[in-house]
């Protein structure tokens, strides 16, 4: 019902169904190295995102997703390597040309990060009066569109700090998709939701990059809940890709880390505890026994 109300709206509004040639690349990622000072966090990445198609990018916590979405947008410039959006290397643009770019893109950042001190309608109505000429009666027609898709179209008039987590986040997606925009990238979207929400959730990300002919990165830990909706995983592991396949291949990988991650295992590669001197001798001293 929501796909089919989204598709009327583009079709009577300038903002419209994005069209691609199958499998054609529309991020592509190659030989990516990246560094904060001297310490490396990403290592020889290669991925690429079709158009059309959802992929998940897992891997355990500080092994570098968040960081590649954040070189994909341009927030950061690779040490070496490229990436390419729609055939534009993002590193290359100027200040111009990133702003323009980036119009096409949408952000659920991990935390939300929602301006504080408007309301929830604002907060999804302000992209597209900041990059659009609609009316705002149309405007209104699409925020409360965007709001009834999160189940949130009666928090229209609440200010965030009465939402809770789960809410804001939920208000944080609804102001992500506003422009319908080319490139989706969630930073942990299912993060705070109980389960029922995080199943209409993950669905209305497929159904919404499939009816307006997008592609989405979704960076997630929660394996089973994306491995339903994704067309293609990337493991990621010490900044490198270690793994990658389609969700039926990634659940039968016998490949230990992936096995321990997706099942998840407490025995396998993946340490529970950051590297450090051995327990007893970081307590008692180098000389115990």
């Amino acid at each position: 019902m929501i796909v089919r109300i989204l598709s009327a709206k583009i079709r009577s509004s300038k903002i419209t169904k994005h069209s691609f040639v199958p499998n054609e690349p529309l991020v592509q990622i190659s030989d990516l190295n990246f560094t904060y000072d001297r310490r490396p966090i990403l290592t020889g990445i290669n991925m690429t995102i079709p158009r059309g198609k959802v992929v998940a990018i897992m891997g355990q916590s500080g092994c570098g997703k968040t960081t590649t979405l954040r070189l994909i947008g341009g927030q950061l410039k690779p040490s070496q390597g490229a990436v390419r959006f729609d055939g534009k290397v993002m590193h290359e643009l100027g200040a111009d040309g990133l702003y323009a770019t980036r119009r096409r893109m949408g952000m659920l950042f991990q935390f939300g990060a929602l301006f504080t001190d408007i309301s929830v309608f604002d907060n999804v109505a302000f992209q597209m009066r900041e990059h659009t000429d609609l009316s705002e009666e149309m405007i209104r027609d699409l925020v409360l569109l965007k709001l009834n898709a999160v189940g949130l179209r009666g928090a229209q008039n609440l200010m965030p700090a009465e939402l809770s987590g789960g809410m804001a986040r939920r208000v944080a997606l609804a102001r992500a998709i506003a422009l319908d925009p080319l490139l989706m990238m969630y930073d942990e979207p299912f993060t705070g939701l109980d389960p029922i929400t995080m199943g209409v959730i993950g669905q209305l990300i497929r159904k919404l990059n499939d009816a307006l002919g997008g592609s989405s990165i979704i960076v997630t830990h929660d394996v089973q809940e994306s491995l339903q909706i994704v067309d293609y995983v990337y493991f990621m592991a010490d900044g490198k890709v270690v793994a990658e396949g389609t969700p039926d291949e990634i659940r039968a990988s016998d490949k230990a880390y992936v096995h321990q991650f997706v099942w998840g295992e407490m025995d396998g590669p993946v340490p529970f505890q950051y590297p450090s001197a051995p327990y007893q001798e970081q307590i008692y001293g180098a000389g115990h026994a």
